[in-house]
């Protein structure tokens, strides 16, 4: 397993980090230990979770992905052996703390105090902030028009995580699904306040969306706070399973075709279909060229994989042994200008 810290803190975290949003909805408890027991043998000391999850998101379901991973460190006493990440919503859904979800006052403290609980532990290794209060281009939005709406000014956030970092419950914090705007905003007040400092921003990383090389790349080298990448596989798009329109039984197409519609664009299908070629004509799996190629990124700390079968969780982790040879990295950025980020 490869390794590298965790921004400018003094962590080393596992290049491939152990997704967890199916646990609970497509997963079992039991097939839930599997994962975990297995990525940490292989090295996977990374581990990142949410509130909001199992995924995709219902109140029924609400928290049990947090719960899974507390039962499993209650029964393995192995709670040291992980660097634990998970994340606060932000405005979102009514079940929610009734949709409000500020990042600062009871709604933070609450949120922060029942992840602990749910999760059986007394700190977090990192603490994100799922997405930005204010309104801002993601998850696929594109064509942005300023619309601001209320929102807590960054100091204040930054204020409100330091008391829970002083108190022992947080180590250290990050950001997702946010802009160069925030993340450089958040920085610069870290600095001039002597407030804590993001450490990462988990945005989407895939090769059907490498729009985090425009912006947030040189943001990542130059500030050291690197991504973390969610949807290296493009909800499985990258792996080849969905090739001719096929949806396997199981899997997330197949159980939740409305919901998962981020990576069903007009290019989808043509783009992975040369990514595929590339991965034929060189004799790799389709899955460890899509994840490595996101994890030699120079801006890259850690890829995060999720997996429903154990299948697929031993191929994505040992995608870092995977070499990719200057011949297939320029047969991929042959596609991307073709195909320019068919999925943002």
């Amino acid at each position: 397993m490869n390794y590298k810290k965790l921004g400018n803190s003094d962590l080393d975290v596992s290049t491939i980090c152990l997704g967890t949003m199916t646990w609970g909805e497509q997963n079992t408890e039991p097939e839930a230990f599997q994962q975990m027991d297995f990525a940490l043998d292989q090295g996977v000391n990374f581990w990142d979770t949410a509130e909001l999850y199992a995924v995709p998101p219902r109140k029924e379901t609400y928290g049990d992905t947090e719960e899974i991973i507390g039962n499993w460190f209650e029964k393995t006493k192995k709670r040291d052996k992980v660097i634990l990440a998970t994340k606060v919503a932000g405005p979102s859904r009514d079940y929610l703390r009734g949709g409000k979800n500020s990042f600062t006052g009871p709604n933070l403290e609450s949120a922060l105090n029942n992840s602990l609980k749910r999760l059986k532990t007394d700190y977090l290794d990192l603490y994100q902030l799922h997405w930005p209060e204010r309104n801002v281009n993601n998850f696929g939005k594109l064509g942005y028009v300023h619309e601001d709406n209320e929102w807590n000014q960054f100091e204040d956030v930054l204020s409100e995580l330091d008391n829970y970092i002083k108190q022992g419950k947080i180590r250290y914090v990050g950001l997702s699904n946010e802009t160069p705007w925030g993340v450089l905003n958040y920085l610069q007040l870290s600095k001039d306040k002597n407030l804590p400092r993001m450490m990462s921003i988990q945005n989407p990383y895939s090769l059907l969306n490498r729009s985090y090389e425009v912006g947030l790349a040189e943001v990542s080298i130059r500030e050291q706070i690197g991504c973390l990448a969610y949807s290296p596989l493009a909800s499985g798009y990258l792996s080849g399973k969905y090739r001719n329109k096929q949806f396997p039984k199981g899997s997330r197409m197949e159980r939740d075709f409305d919901f998962w519609t981020r990576y069903r664009k007009p290019k989808t299908e043509e783009a992975v279909e040369h990514y595929y070629k590339i991965s034929e004509k060189y004799g790799l799996d389709m899955s460890q060229m899509s994840i490595k190629f996101c994890e030699k990124q120079d801006f890259m700390t850690s890829v995060i994989i999720g997996a429903t079968t154990m299948e697929q969780l031993k191929t994505n982790i040992e995608s870092v042994n995977v070499n990719l040879s200057d011949d297939v990295i320029k047969e991929i950025n042959k596609v991307q200008t073709i195909y320019p980020n068919p999925c943002p």
